[in-house]
């Protein structure tokens, strides 16, 4: 015979004992759950061992959520990257052109600063240029050596006046227009011009080849005092130069002088200033000795 379906625990000791414990273990786990609360309640730290256990066991199943969740987000961004890559880098190379050029930018601005200080530095010395320009062009090719500056009879400039740049003597104004001049440089074949050597200031004439050389010959012949290296600058004679300007170097030695390359060179000068005309001043009369 089957039992019936709704069987009763009263048929059975063991079912009956059973649920008695059961109802023992809920009564003593909701026993101590109150006291537990009721301990943590009037002391927060009391059970800070048992929390930092718990948390230690648990630690290693956390670390190994963490990581799994990290090798997820690394695969994903790995994915997401080889399919952006392209773009990225486009944009970056794009960024590193743009940043070369405004590099290079600056350095032309600041190159055209230090030589607009330079020229300025030149204007707080006694003389005060007529008018400072830039140099539109010079000759290259011929065995004749012109330039021509952006500044004329409109701006004060007359023929005779000397042209320096930052470095050295450039030339002298040979030809004038309302707003332009023509320069007649110190290395063409016409040029000539008293000089002398820097520091013992040895007297010589600085010739132009029109090769871009100056020949500098000795106003005394003799044993030629002059070496490699030696700085050639204006006497003030003959009242074109001002005296003291920066005029070549000397590169090498001849039997009557040497050959000196000048400082300023008109391929590689942009900015100019034109000096008013030079009055040399008169050399006051020798007094005639007493008695005479």
């Amino acid at each position: 015979m089957a039992a019936p379906k709704n069987r009763r625990p009263g048929y059975s000791r063991r079912a009956q004992y059973g649920n008695f414990f059961s109802y023992i273990a809920a009564l003593v786990g909701l026993g101590l759950g109150v006291l537990l609360l009721l301990v943590s309640t009037g002391n927060s730290g009391a059970f800070s061992g048992l929390r930092g256990a718990a948390s230690d066991a648990g630690a290693p199943a956390g670390t190994v959520a963490a990581s799994g969740r990290t090798a997820s987000q690394g695969l994903w961004a790995t994915i997401a990257g080889y399919f952006t890559h392209g773009s990225r880098v486009a944009r970056l190379e794009q960024e590193v052109a743009e940043a070369r050029v405004k590099l290079a930018e600056q350095s032309a601005l600041k190159e055209e600063n230090a030589r607009l200080k330079a020229l300025v530095g030149l204007t707080e010395g006694e003389t005060k240029p007529v008018a400072i320009t830039r140099l539109v062009g010079s000759t290259s090719s011929s065995s004749r050596r012109f330039a021509m500056i952006g500044v004329g009879s409109n701006q004060g400039v007359q023929t005779g006046m000397a042209v320096r740049s930052p470095l050295g003597l450039v030339g002298r104004v040979i030809e004038v227009g309302r707003t332009s001049s023509r320069v007649l440089l110190i290395t063409d074949s016409a040029s000539s011009i008293p000089v002398r050597r820097a520091d013992d200031g040895i007297q010589a004439y600085a010739n132009g080849q029109g090769d871009g050389i100056l020949r500098i010959k000795l106003a005394v012949t003799g044993i030629n005092p002059l070496k490699p290296g030696d700085a050639i600058v204006t006497t003030g004679s003959g009242g074109i130069y001002r005296p003291g300007q920066a005029v070549a170097v000397v590169v090498s030695l001849t039997p009557d002088g040497a050959l000196a390359r000048p400082l300023s060179n008109p391929a590689m000068t942009e900015f100019v200033a034109v000096d008013p005309l030079f009055e040399a001043p008169e050399e006051l009369p020798v007094p005639a000795p007493e008695g005479q």
